[in-house]
């Protein structure tokens, strides 16, 4: 395994309730993990704990088989990391901070115009970064993750402040992270983005862990075993019917639906990632 989560609970100084509460995680090599759930879940503070900024956890933590603390500097040519709230050279353009960021590695690292290119910020990339917006410097943030090419990487909230099409363009890059062998912790409240890229996911309440699952396997758990009919009656109004999936081969009622009127749509009662989030925490993400 790649990370290794066992038992490991953390309270910060002066609070009266524990940010993780006892959570238990392994992560393979080559997965995209999704640690889901709203702000002040505790998703936040794991990555910080799996990336050495957090100490005096409880719990056995192991990322390439060791604690983070005793890898040493040698841990920060393995990871990268992509914060929600990134920290650039603000004076800076996005191609002096990548070569910035290069120098500090003892390894080679990746070209970075092609990784300004890959985030959307070629034709920004002589721009001061002081000038960027949100969802810019959020991009520059993941390019700067891939710079070194790291083994494992951790990215808070990739897709925040992006339109849908910088948005798909960063999933884009993530699949093909993925596909060179690449290991991604992804830390989001962000549904539909932990639908669309997440081999497993753990939805995160009160710092526990209250279900962890593929997607697929969580959406038909809580879903309704249900096939909709959607369609027009014989004076164009518009009808909706639903019935059992179990024996739908046999339904005479649906069949006769199919032969009555003009069907629009046909679809199962499939649950989304939010609809499971809110059945098995009774929270809402809020």
């Amino acid at each position: 395994m790649v990370i290794s989560i066992e038992g490991v609970s953390f309270t910060y100084p002066r609070s009266d309730r524990p940010a993780l509460d006892g959570i238990d995680v392994s992560i393979a090599p080559g997965e995209i993990f999704g640690f889901l759930g709203p702000s002040g879940a505790g998703k936040s503070t794991t990555q910080r704990i799996l990336i050495g900024l957090l100490q005096g956890y409880a719990g056995d933590v192991r990322v390439f088989g060791r604690p983070p603390a005793v890898w040493g500097a040698d841990y920060y040519e393995r990871i990268g990391v992509s914060f929600e709230f990134p920290n650039h050279f603000l004076k800076l353009t996005a191609r002096e901070n990548l070569h910035a960021f290069a120098a500090l590695y003892r390894g080679p690292t990746r070209d970075p115009d092609a990784l300004l290119d890959a985030v959307a910020l070629a034709d920004d990339a002589d721009v001061r970064v002081a000038q960027y917006s949100k969802g810019m410097k959020a991009r520059l943030s993941v390019a700067r993750s891939l710079l070194h090419d790291p083994e494992l990487v951790f990215w808070d909230e990739p897709t925040a402040g992006l339109d849908p099409v910088n948005a798909r363009r960063m999933k884009d890059l993530a699949r093909a992270e993925q596909a060179a062998g690449r290991t991604i912790f992804l830390t989001t409240h962000d549904m539909m983005l932990a639908d669309a890229l997440c081999d497993r996911v753990a939805l995160l309440v009160d710092g526990r862990i209250a279900a962890l699952d593929t997607p697929r396997a969580l959406k038909l758990r809580h879903g309704r075993r249900v096939v909709r009919v959607e369609g027009e009656d014989g004076a164009g109004e518009a009808t909706t019917a639903d019935f059992p999936l179990d024996g739908l081969a046999d339904d005479a009622a649906f069949h006769a639906a199919l032969r009555r009127g003009h069907v629009r749509a046909i679809h199962s009662q499939e649950a989304t990632l939010e609809d499971v989030f809110l059945a098995t925490t009774g929270r809402s993400l809020g």
